[in-house]
């Protein structure tokens, strides 16, 4: 199985020696992060920090003139990923070998959210998500799109992988978060992940639904669980707690917003990029569901984008939707935490990934080798000499 590795600028930057570490793992691609949002991130190894804090969401490169004059347009980083980070590393890990993707996060910014909240998801009670832009509204769609593109095709980049293209909600590790307290399962979750901005509002009419009768729906849907009753998860709680119709209505206008954006940026990479470039979406096979992983129709998205990475960390149930439409070129990607601090597990990392291939994953993604420990670095190298 062909294995890439996630790797921020930051890990490469600076410390010569990281290309070479990275490539003797066994990989033959890292997924390299061009565009990313606000993290506090560990660099074990690097000879002159520890600590990387990317206090906002920001491209690693040079962003283009053409969003000059643009009110919704990417932030520069700042001291933790200068100039052109992301090239810079870029160069350094083609030099060793290694064919470089890079890793492009979307609908997932704070400080857009701070800066513009006029562009952010609007829950039923009326609070923002400063972490969430709606992807419903055509300045903030226009702007994924272009960024899509710019940030996917770096120079030398034989592909890209990009992350959170679609709805993001209410699940979110924002800042020190205190959101755990109620037991939210995927219907609460999907409730609680309902947008009720302006554009989104007109949405939900366009589908028969009154836009302030589904606020006040939700509103007494989540009553229950707020009281500590058992969320009964799935589809089937969303359409017991607001209703079928109601359910299916905001199911017709969520699903479409995705798809649309989905393959409007798809088309974006595909034309700014070379011939045989290849674009993977990181996805969940349950197309209600929000997040990094983007739900999503497994048809559908394997007629759209060249395949997709899919998080198999704790059982890789989730590929066999996707394998059961996947076409001759498919690509499969199985993405496992090998970072044991964040609940991964290095050491049984060959016999999951087999695992994966049984089911048809046709390659292997490891988060993260920056992040990792030596001792979990180790495990990866004789699980991929392994595979």
């Amino acid at each position: 199985m062909k294995a890439s590795a996630f790797v921020y600028p930051w890990d490469v930057c600076g410390d010569p020696q990281a290309p070479a570490r990275i490539a003797e793992l066994g990989t033959a691609q890292v997924t390299l992060a061009a565009a990313y949002h606000s993290t506090r991130a560990l660099t074990p190894r690097h000879p002159r920090h520890r600590i990387v804090t990317a206090e906002h969401a920001a491209v690693l490169y040079p962003a283009g003139d053409h969003w000059t004059g643009r009110a919704i347009r990417p932030y520069p980083a700042g001291d933790w990923a200068p100039g052109d980070a992301y090239g810079e590393a870029a160069e350094a890990l083609a030099r060793a070998g290694l064919e470089v993707h890079t890793w492009v996060v979307l609908a997932h910014n704070s400080r857009l959210g701070a800066e513009h909240p006029g562009t952010s998801v609007v829950n039923a009670y009326g609070d923002r998500y400063p972490w969430a832009p709606c992807i419903a509204q055509p300045a903030t769609r226009a702007y994924l799109v272009d960024l899509a593109a710019e940030a996917a095709v770096r120079p030398g980049a034989r592909g890209t992988e990009l992350e959170s293209l679609g709805w993001y909600g209410l699940a979110h590790l924002h800042a020190h978060d205190k959101t755990g307290g109620v037991g939210l399962g995927d219907a609460g979750q999907y409730l609680m992940s309902l947008c009720f901005c302006p554009h989104c509002r007109a949405g939900y009419a366009e589908h028969g639904l009154d836009p302030d009768e589904l606020a006040a729906s939700v509103r007494a849907a989540l009553e229950p669980l707020w009281r500590g009753a058992p969320d009964d998860g799935g589809w089937p709680g969303v359409q017991k707690l607001l209703g079928e119709a109601s359910a299916a209505a905001t199911r017709a206008w969520r699903d479409t917003t995705a798809r649309t954006l989905q393959e409007a940026a798809v088309a974006a990479v595909r034309a700014a990029a070379p011939d045989g470039f290849q674009v993977l979406l990181h996805a969940d096979p349950v197309p209600y569901h929000c997040g990094a992983n983007a739900g999503v129709d497994p048809a559908h998205i394997l007629s759209v984008a060249d395949g997709v990475v899919v998080p198999c960390t704790g059982g890789t149930t989730l590929l066999a939707p996707f394998a059961e439409q996947a076409r001759e070129n498919t690509v499969l990607a199985a993405n496992f935490t090998v970072v044991s601090g964040m609940g991964g597990s290095p050491g049984t990392l060959a016999t999951e990934a087999a695992m994966a291939r049984e089911i048809g994953a046709t390659e292997l993604r490891m988060y993260h080798a920056g992040l990792a420990s030596d001792g979990d670095l180790a495990a990866v190298r004789e699980a991929l000499a392994r595979l």
